[in-house]
């Protein structure tokens, strides 16, 4: 009589519990999607509604894959992204210039697998800049910033436009990586000191405002005084809760 094999019982570690068996490695959910799409084709009873149904199934999963790793591959980067040195000097104070960002993240990106690329539109109110983040696996992120032509300094049109461009493709950029500022090691002399907002952003403000009810605009006064007092701080808070309040058609004379 042949002898019958039983199944062996699953092997206790020392510390008496057992060990738990190696899962089998589940089929990638897209690979599977894709067979069952080839298997589709092959049957001629399959009519063309279900294949677009299967099709945009697999659009969606591997939608979803390229996000997952664009988040994975983000927060792997965010550990490496370093503070930016703020060595441009403005009218009101130092920032971080946009050769520097550059420089310092785009090796950072590179290894991890992401570009970013710029969109320049000129509109009726402004220039409007969108910053695109790419990911190798192909998703992307975007963000935008409207701003008007820096015309402080005397400069001529195509100065306006240059000076403008270059900040927003700035603060877009640190918008899509989180990046953030910080000013040269001056032995603390300037610790205590309260950064104003730039002749540029107080233009921003002013803008704002006036586009935006009385009432507003007198809470403004009472706690900025005017915008060049404003600091710089306060500026990105102040100029999204502004654009809330500001009436449109008020904006647009």
């Amino acid at each position: 009589m042949p002898t019958r094999i039983q199944p062996q019982p699953p092997q206790a570690n020392a510390n008496g519990q057992q060990s738990p068996q190696p899962a089998a490695q589940p089929l990638q959910e897209s690979t599977a999607i894709i067979q069952v799409i080839e298997r589709a084709a092959l049957n001629p009873e399959v009519d063309i509604d279900k294949m677009e149904r299967l099709l945009q199934m697999q659009e969606r999963v591997m939608d979803r894959q390229a996000l997952m790793a664009y988040s994975a591959a983000m927060a792997a980067m965010q550990t490496e992204l370093p503070s930016i040195t703020e060595r441009g000097q403005g009218n009101n104070g130092a920032y971080a210039t946009l050769e520097d960002i550059v420089d310092t993240v785009r090796p950072i990106m590179q290894k991890h697998g992401f570009a970013v690329s710029f969109r320049i539109q000129t509109q009726e109110r402004g220039i409007q800049i969108t910053g695109v983040l790419m990911h190798q696996d192909g998703h992307r992120e975007e963000t935008s910033m409207l701003l008007p032509a820096d015309t402080s300094g005397s400069k001529n049109a195509v100065q306006a436009f240059g000076s403008s461009t270059s900040y927003g493709k700035r603060y877009v950029l640190c918008a899509l990586l989180n990046i953030t500022t910080r000013g040269q090691d001056d032995n603390g002399q300037s610790a205590a000191a309260v950064k104003g907002v730039t002749t540029f952003q107080a233009s921003q403000l002013k803008q704002l405002i006036a586009a935006c009810p009385a009432t507003t605009q007198e809470w403004f006064v009472g706690k900025y005084g005017d915008a060049e007092r404003v600091p710089r701080s306060d500026f990105d808070k102040l100029r999204a809760s502004l654009h809330k309040r500001a009436q449109p058609n008020r904006q647009s004379h």
